[in-house]
């Protein structure tokens, strides 16, 4: 047995592991993060796909011990405390980028990895970015759109949050000149 420590959806984990188990049977049957899909086991569909240190993974792919020290981010850690959904999520539910669901965890996090370098990627850009995740339900249509429609939520979000930064830093140095004076 070998200690694995890792974060996962911001909570720190410290276990036991055999040395040959997948990340993706620990964070199912350790840890219950059951939105992580077993699907192929080759890592040949993707639905298994987790963030690791913010890079999207096939966690059928890396061991656990691989994880230690790590940062996991799995679909259920995409939602805000408060339930809120993540734009990415909630881009899915409002383009009906959905059929069976099975593919669903993994898409979505394989368009954060892209959507995080890549904040308004083109359609093509799209389908490169999810390429190793399969769907066999959607045609795919659906899953580009919602993408898309998530990297603009996203930056219009980071617009917004950038300006009201701005405001407040204008309002505390007003505040500021007005109390020295």
């Amino acid at each position: 047995m070998t200690r694995v420590n890792v974060k996962v959806d911001g909570t720190a984990y410290s276990d036991e592991v055999e040395p040959r188990l997948l990340l993706v049977h620990y964070l199912r049957d350790q840890l219950g993060k059951v939105g992580t899909v077993v699907g192929c086991d080759t890592s040949n569909c993707g639905s298994c796909t987790v963030l690791l240190d913010g890079l999207s993974v096939k966690s059928c792919s890396v061991l656990a011990v691989q994880a230690d020290g790590a940062s996991v981010t799995t679909v259920e850690g995409l939602a805000g405390a408060d339930g809120t959904l993540h734009p990415v999520q909630q881009a899915f539910h409002d383009s009906h980028a959905l059929q069976c669901g099975f593919c669903t965890p993994g898409m979505m996090l394989a368009a954060c990895d892209l959507l995080r370098d890549n904040p308004n990627p083109s359609e093509d850009e799209v389908r490169e970015g999810i390429e190793g995740n399969l769907c066999r339900c959607t045609g795919y249509q659906n899953i580009v759109t919602a993408v898309q429609a998530a990297g603009a939520a996203m930056t219009a979000a980071a617009a917004s949050a950038a300006a009201e930064s701005v405001v407040s830093d204008s309002i505390a140095s007003v505040s500021a000149v007005e109390a020295s004076a």
